[in-house]
């Protein structure tokens, strides 16, 4: 069981970022990635579709034989990850919003933290609801940023047009009465975007990474759980997807810092 591959999964390419962390920390762990890019986004889509899509897939990962599952996608996460648990009690199933809000909490100094996410996971409230069961006095205040998600897809991640839209995304940040002093990167995607989002925001600024954290998570869980591969060698990846495997090869280095052969992405149904 110890050597058995990790599932990742999420509606598209942004679950890579959490791919590319998870490969930096556990490289001797094989790992089997699955977009759902037929049905991408999911950040726009109802919760009940949501959760019946996600529910599809993992249930597809586990008849892999996986040891643990990743829900590398903040809308999945909050939306369906109870629900993943409920139908798949003996797997370990880790999403990224937890993660991500208890480095939150432990990195605001004044207890004001911003998200900046999909629509959809703004409008769930998932973010807000985690940080307050850990810090029930913290200030949260959340910003759908929906177009990062096209700019990183179609490799527009520096740049006088990519700072000037980031910058007006953000504009409400620099309106509070109180500014605050972590700001959540609460979509997968919005990692490759970093380093325009610290400019814009400033070095007062702390940015909290949702793929970093849940990797160190799923790390740490793998290490006190015994279900560390037992193996010298460097593990694999495979990567599925449910429609357009070249199109996923070709953008999916934008998020890894490396090509993907087509031929290593395969096409599967659910």
């Amino acid at each position: 069981m110890n050597n058995a591959p990790i599932g990742v999964f999420d509606s598209g390419l942004g679950g890579l970022t959490v791919l590319a962390e998870l490969r930096r920390l556990l490289p001797h762990e094989d790992m089997i990635y699955l977009g759902d890019t037929a049905r991408v986004p999911y950040g726009t889509k109802s919760s009940a579709s949501v959760t019946q899509y996600a529910l599809q897939v993992a249930k597809k990962l586990r008849l892999q034989d996986i040891k643990m599952l990743v829900v590398a996608c903040n809308t999945a996460s909050a939306m369906a990850l109870p629900a993943i648990q409920a139908a798949l009690p003996d797997l370990p199933v880790i999403g990224v919003i937890e993660p991500g809000a208890q480095r939150a909490v432990n990195t605001s100094q004044n207890g004001h933290i911003g998200v900046i996410a999909t629509e959809g996971t703004i409008s769930r409230g998932a973010y807000t609801s985690a940080i307050h069961h850990l810090h029930e006095d913290a200030v949260v205040t959340g910003q759908a940023c929906s177009l990062f998600v096209s700019l990183v897809e179609e490799g527009w991640i520096s740049g006088p047009i990519v700072t000037e839209i980031v910058r007006t995304y953000l504009e409400p940040f620099f309106t509070l009465d109180t500014p605050v002093d972590t700001l959540v990167l609460g979509c997968t995607h919005y990692p490759v975007l970093r380093s325009v989002i610290a400019e814009v925001m400033g070095p007062e600024v702390r940015l909290v990474d949702s793929a970093e954290t849940t990797a160190n998570v799923v790390r740490d869980y793998l290490q006190t759980s015994g279900l560390r591969a037992e193996r010298s060698v460097s593990g694999y990846t495979e990567f599925q997807v449910t429609d357009g495997p070249e199109r996923f090869a070709r953008v999916a280095g934008i998020f890894l810092g490396h090509e993907v052969e087509s031929g290593l992405v395969h096409l599967v149904d659910l």
